[in-house]
């Protein structure tokens, strides 16, 4: 026989409050720091991140004005720019858009767009910098791929380099999104050492466990002093989750892309050496392959 006791909220919270402050058994409930901080995803190597959630804030009244323009004055642009067409362009020159150029390398300040990382992080011997070229006119990334993992007991693979664009923000540090809805084709002029490269490109996603997910295809570079144009359909892409190809795919939303990025990761320990000229988008008319992988029907027909 079960019997069910029903204890009210004042019940409930008499029994918490002799529980936390009464002396008893070692196996007794115990209200410590661990479940009121916020524990977030800790790379091996690292000591956890054990500071209360206000130390974490960084108090400074002229920056907090610096912000208040700002945020305000991109808001203003917004606003504008809305009334012109996407983007702050005409709508005509937006719908017969058939080549546009997202980034190009022209000066120090477009380096700032973009975010370098190695194994150094998590305590490898792999090194990547980023520079401009010959005349200011192209993006140097260059270093040194080491794959010996770190000697911390948990990391058992290592080896990769990164460079990463930054996610786009908006007023009030808003996500703004990419729109290529209008391209099919991802169109790149780069000149490397002959080592194959991977491009990920990572677009919004509507569930938390899906932050992850990243769309990859392979750049293949011939080496030598001649430069390499590559025209690479999105319809190639295919969706991966840290490192692990999904075998449930489907094709990638250009409306919402958040970041592009290039990574090495062959396993050939040595220098290295990629030049990038610009990153540009194309609407290729003969193209017309959607998705060039297969795609799982849930509810196959009978």
């Amino acid at each position: 026989m079960i019997r069910v006791i029903r204890q009210t909220p004042a019940g409930v919270c008499g029994l918490f409050r002799r529980q936390l402050l009464q002396p008893g058994p070692p196996h007794s409930f115990v209200l410590s720091t661990r479940t009121i901080r916020e524990r977030d995803y800790r790379r091996p190597g690292h000591s956890p991140d054990t500071r209360w959630p206000w130390e974490k804030v960084r108090f400074d009244l002229s920056k907090g004005l610096e912000g208040i323009r700002k945020h305000f004055g991109l808001l203003k642009d917004e606003f504008v720019g809305q009334w012109k067409g996407p983007e702050g362009r005409p709508l005509m020159e937006h719908m017969l858009e058939q080549t546009q150029v997202q980034w190009e390398f022209r000066g120090p300040e477009s380096l700032g767009q973009w975010v370098v990382s190695s194994d150094r992080e998590i305590g490898g011997r792999s090194e990547a910098y980023l520079k401009l070229g010959r005349n200011n006119t192209t993006c140097m990334l260059y270093g040194t791929l080491s794959s010996v993992p770190p000697r911390d007991g948990e990391t058992r693979y290592s080896g990769y380099c990164t460079l990463r664009s930054k996610q786009p923000l908006s007023s009030f540090n808003r996500k703004r999104h990419f729109d290529w809805s209008s391209f099919n084709t991802l169109v790149l002029r780069i000149r490397g050492d002959g080592r194959p490269w991977m491009i990920n490109i990572a677009a919004e996603t509507f569930f938390s466990h899906q932050r992850d997910d990243i769309y990859s295809y392979f750049l293949y570079t011939r080496g030598g002093p001649y430069w390499q144009d590559v025209k690479i359909p999105f319809s190639k892409f295919f969706l991966s989750n840290r490192g692990r190809i999904q075998d449930d795919q489907h094709a990638l939303w250009l409306d919402k892309v958040n970041t592009i990025g290039f990574t090495l990761g062959d396993k050939a320990d040595g220098p290295f050496q990629l030049e990038i000229d610009f990153i540009a988008l194309c609407n290729d008319r003969a193209h017309t392959e959607e998705f060039a992988y297969e795609l799982y029907k849930r509810n196959p027909e009978v």
